[in-house]
């Protein structure tokens, strides 16, 4: 799933989801204490930094009071936010080809920071490596590093390994959150057997699709694995890719298990994966994607988190161990000034993540935001996922080349809704994907 369609999911219903969070918070000034004396160095540091981000709405207002908190620990340091939504890559790039980019920018997807780093428009953030590492787990270090130096790092997450399930449905059949695959298909058994079928799918949106496989793949391939197939280093005609495949096909061959079937399922787009679950009269028991699934409950029903919608991790399989597949935006450096190099510093902080997490909506990579601050049980549960993953990895599809990874009709997203028409087909499938990634890997 592209980052920024990720970002629409989560801010649909996140007035509701975080109107008790933001009495948590209080006022912005409250958030933003800084916690102690500021510096000389702090207070000797003064300039304009200017910085563009993806975040608008909500999370714009989020951000604002992170920035009020930085101004508070660095009074003669102004910061200029300017939010580009989904255009943030056509907004920089052309200020990088003008020759007047930004200080600062937050950028959604990893290949973009690659890009501009390709073209020496990114400065170095090595003088802030030390504060990453100390906050972020090493998965996210390697993430921002790229030929043995710092270019970025994830401000704010999301966790795309993580199963929505509508309680009564659940209750009713007596079944608990699986710990194992092998469970997860047991319990999808019995919950078709209480009359509910175990599965929604939102196969219109060939994103979702891909989020299940790189979920499946991660777990049983492995990191290692996971990396080469990223970067097309192996074909898609490796046996693991085959694995993985017949994976998925534990679900798709289950079609009166699915909501629909498989070609009602082709036909369910993503919000509406959502509300067959959500519903007085559940069309499904369960769906499979991110920690912005409640910005969808929360916007079209009255169930509340906990009694009425609950979350489980994506579970293990074989001997995989704690993996998380996610998404989120990396802060990246164009003009590198002693302001803005201390706004870089202030963002890799716990303390400035904790203002926002405070407010709701957020998950921080940040290991050291303690769990307490976080609003309800519902964000803790996925958002501290993400910090305490053994193993963290950046959705493949953003990583591949959009023609690849990220186009409608095309490319990944089309052979997985083949596939799940016809889930016996799993050489003929690994075959063209392995002729539309190197078809695009060109």
């Amino acid at each position: 799933m592209t980052s920024q369609r990720m970002h629409l999911y989560a801010l649909a219903g996140l007035s509701a989801l975080v109107l008790a969070a933001a009495g948590c918070g209080g006022n912005d000034n409250n958030n933003s204490s800084s916690g102690g004396t500021k510096t000389s160095s702090e207070a000797n540091v003064s300039g304009n930094v200017s910085i563009i981000g993806v975040w608008t709405g909500d999370e714009q207002k989020s951000f604002q009071a992170v920035l009020d908190g930085f101004k508070q620990k660095y009074p003669k340091v102004s910061v200029k936010y300017t939010s580009a939504g989904d255009n943030v890559p056509t907004v920089l790039g052309t200020a990088v080809e003008g020759g007047n980019p930004p200080d600062l920018a937050a950028i959604a997807q990893p290949g973009v920071v690659q890009q501009f780093q390709k073209k020496g428009a990114l400065k170095p953030l090595d003088f802030a490596k030390s504060d990453v590492e100390a906050n972020y787990p090493p998965d996210f270090v390697k993430l921002g590093t790229i030929d043995g130096k710092l270019y970025s790092f994830v401000f704010k997450g999301a966790n795309k390994s993580t199963v929505w399930f509508n309680v009564d449905a659940f209750k009713n059949a007596g079944v608990n959150p699986p710990k194992s695959w092998d469970d997860f298909i047991k319990n999808a058994k019995t919950l078709k057997a209480s009359g509910v079928p175990a599965y929604s799918l939102g196969g219109a949106d060939g994103w979702t699709l891909t989020d299940l496989f790189e979920n499946i793949y991660l777990r049983q391939a492995g990191p290692d694995k996971y990396d080469q197939l990223s970067t097309h280093d192996m074909k898609w005609t490796d046996p693991s890719v085959k694995t993985a495949l017949k994976s998925m096909g534990d679900i798709f061959n289950d079609k009166s298990n699915i909501a629909g079937g498989t070609a009602g399922a082709l036909q369910t787009d993503f919000p509406t994966s959502v509300s067959n679950v959500f519903t007085t009269s559940p069309k499904a028991a369960q769906v499979i994607e991110g920690d912005f699934v409640p910005g969808v409950v929360t916007s079209k029903t009255k169930l509340k988190a906990k009694t009425g919608y609950d979350v489980y991790p994506l579970p293990t399989i074989g001997s995989g161990g704690n993996s998380v597949v996610g998404g989120g935006d990396s802060i990246a450096m164009f003009k590198s000034t002693p302001a803005s190099q201390a706004l870089v510093k202030y963002l890799a902080s716990p303390e400035a993540a904790g203002i926002w997490v405070k407010r709701g909506g957020f998950s921080s990579p940040n290991k050291n935001v303690p769990e307490s601050d976080y609003p309800d049980d519902i964000t803790r549960t996925t958002a501290t996922a993400i910090a305490g993953a053994d193993t963290f990895r950046f959705d493949m599809s953003d990583l591949a080349p959009a023609s690849f990874g990220g186009t409608a009709g095309q490319g990944e997203w089309k052979i997985l809704q083949d596939f799940l028409s016809s889930p016996n087909n799993v050489d003929g499938t690994a075959s063209k994907l392995e002729s539309a990634a190197a078809k695009a890997y060109k």
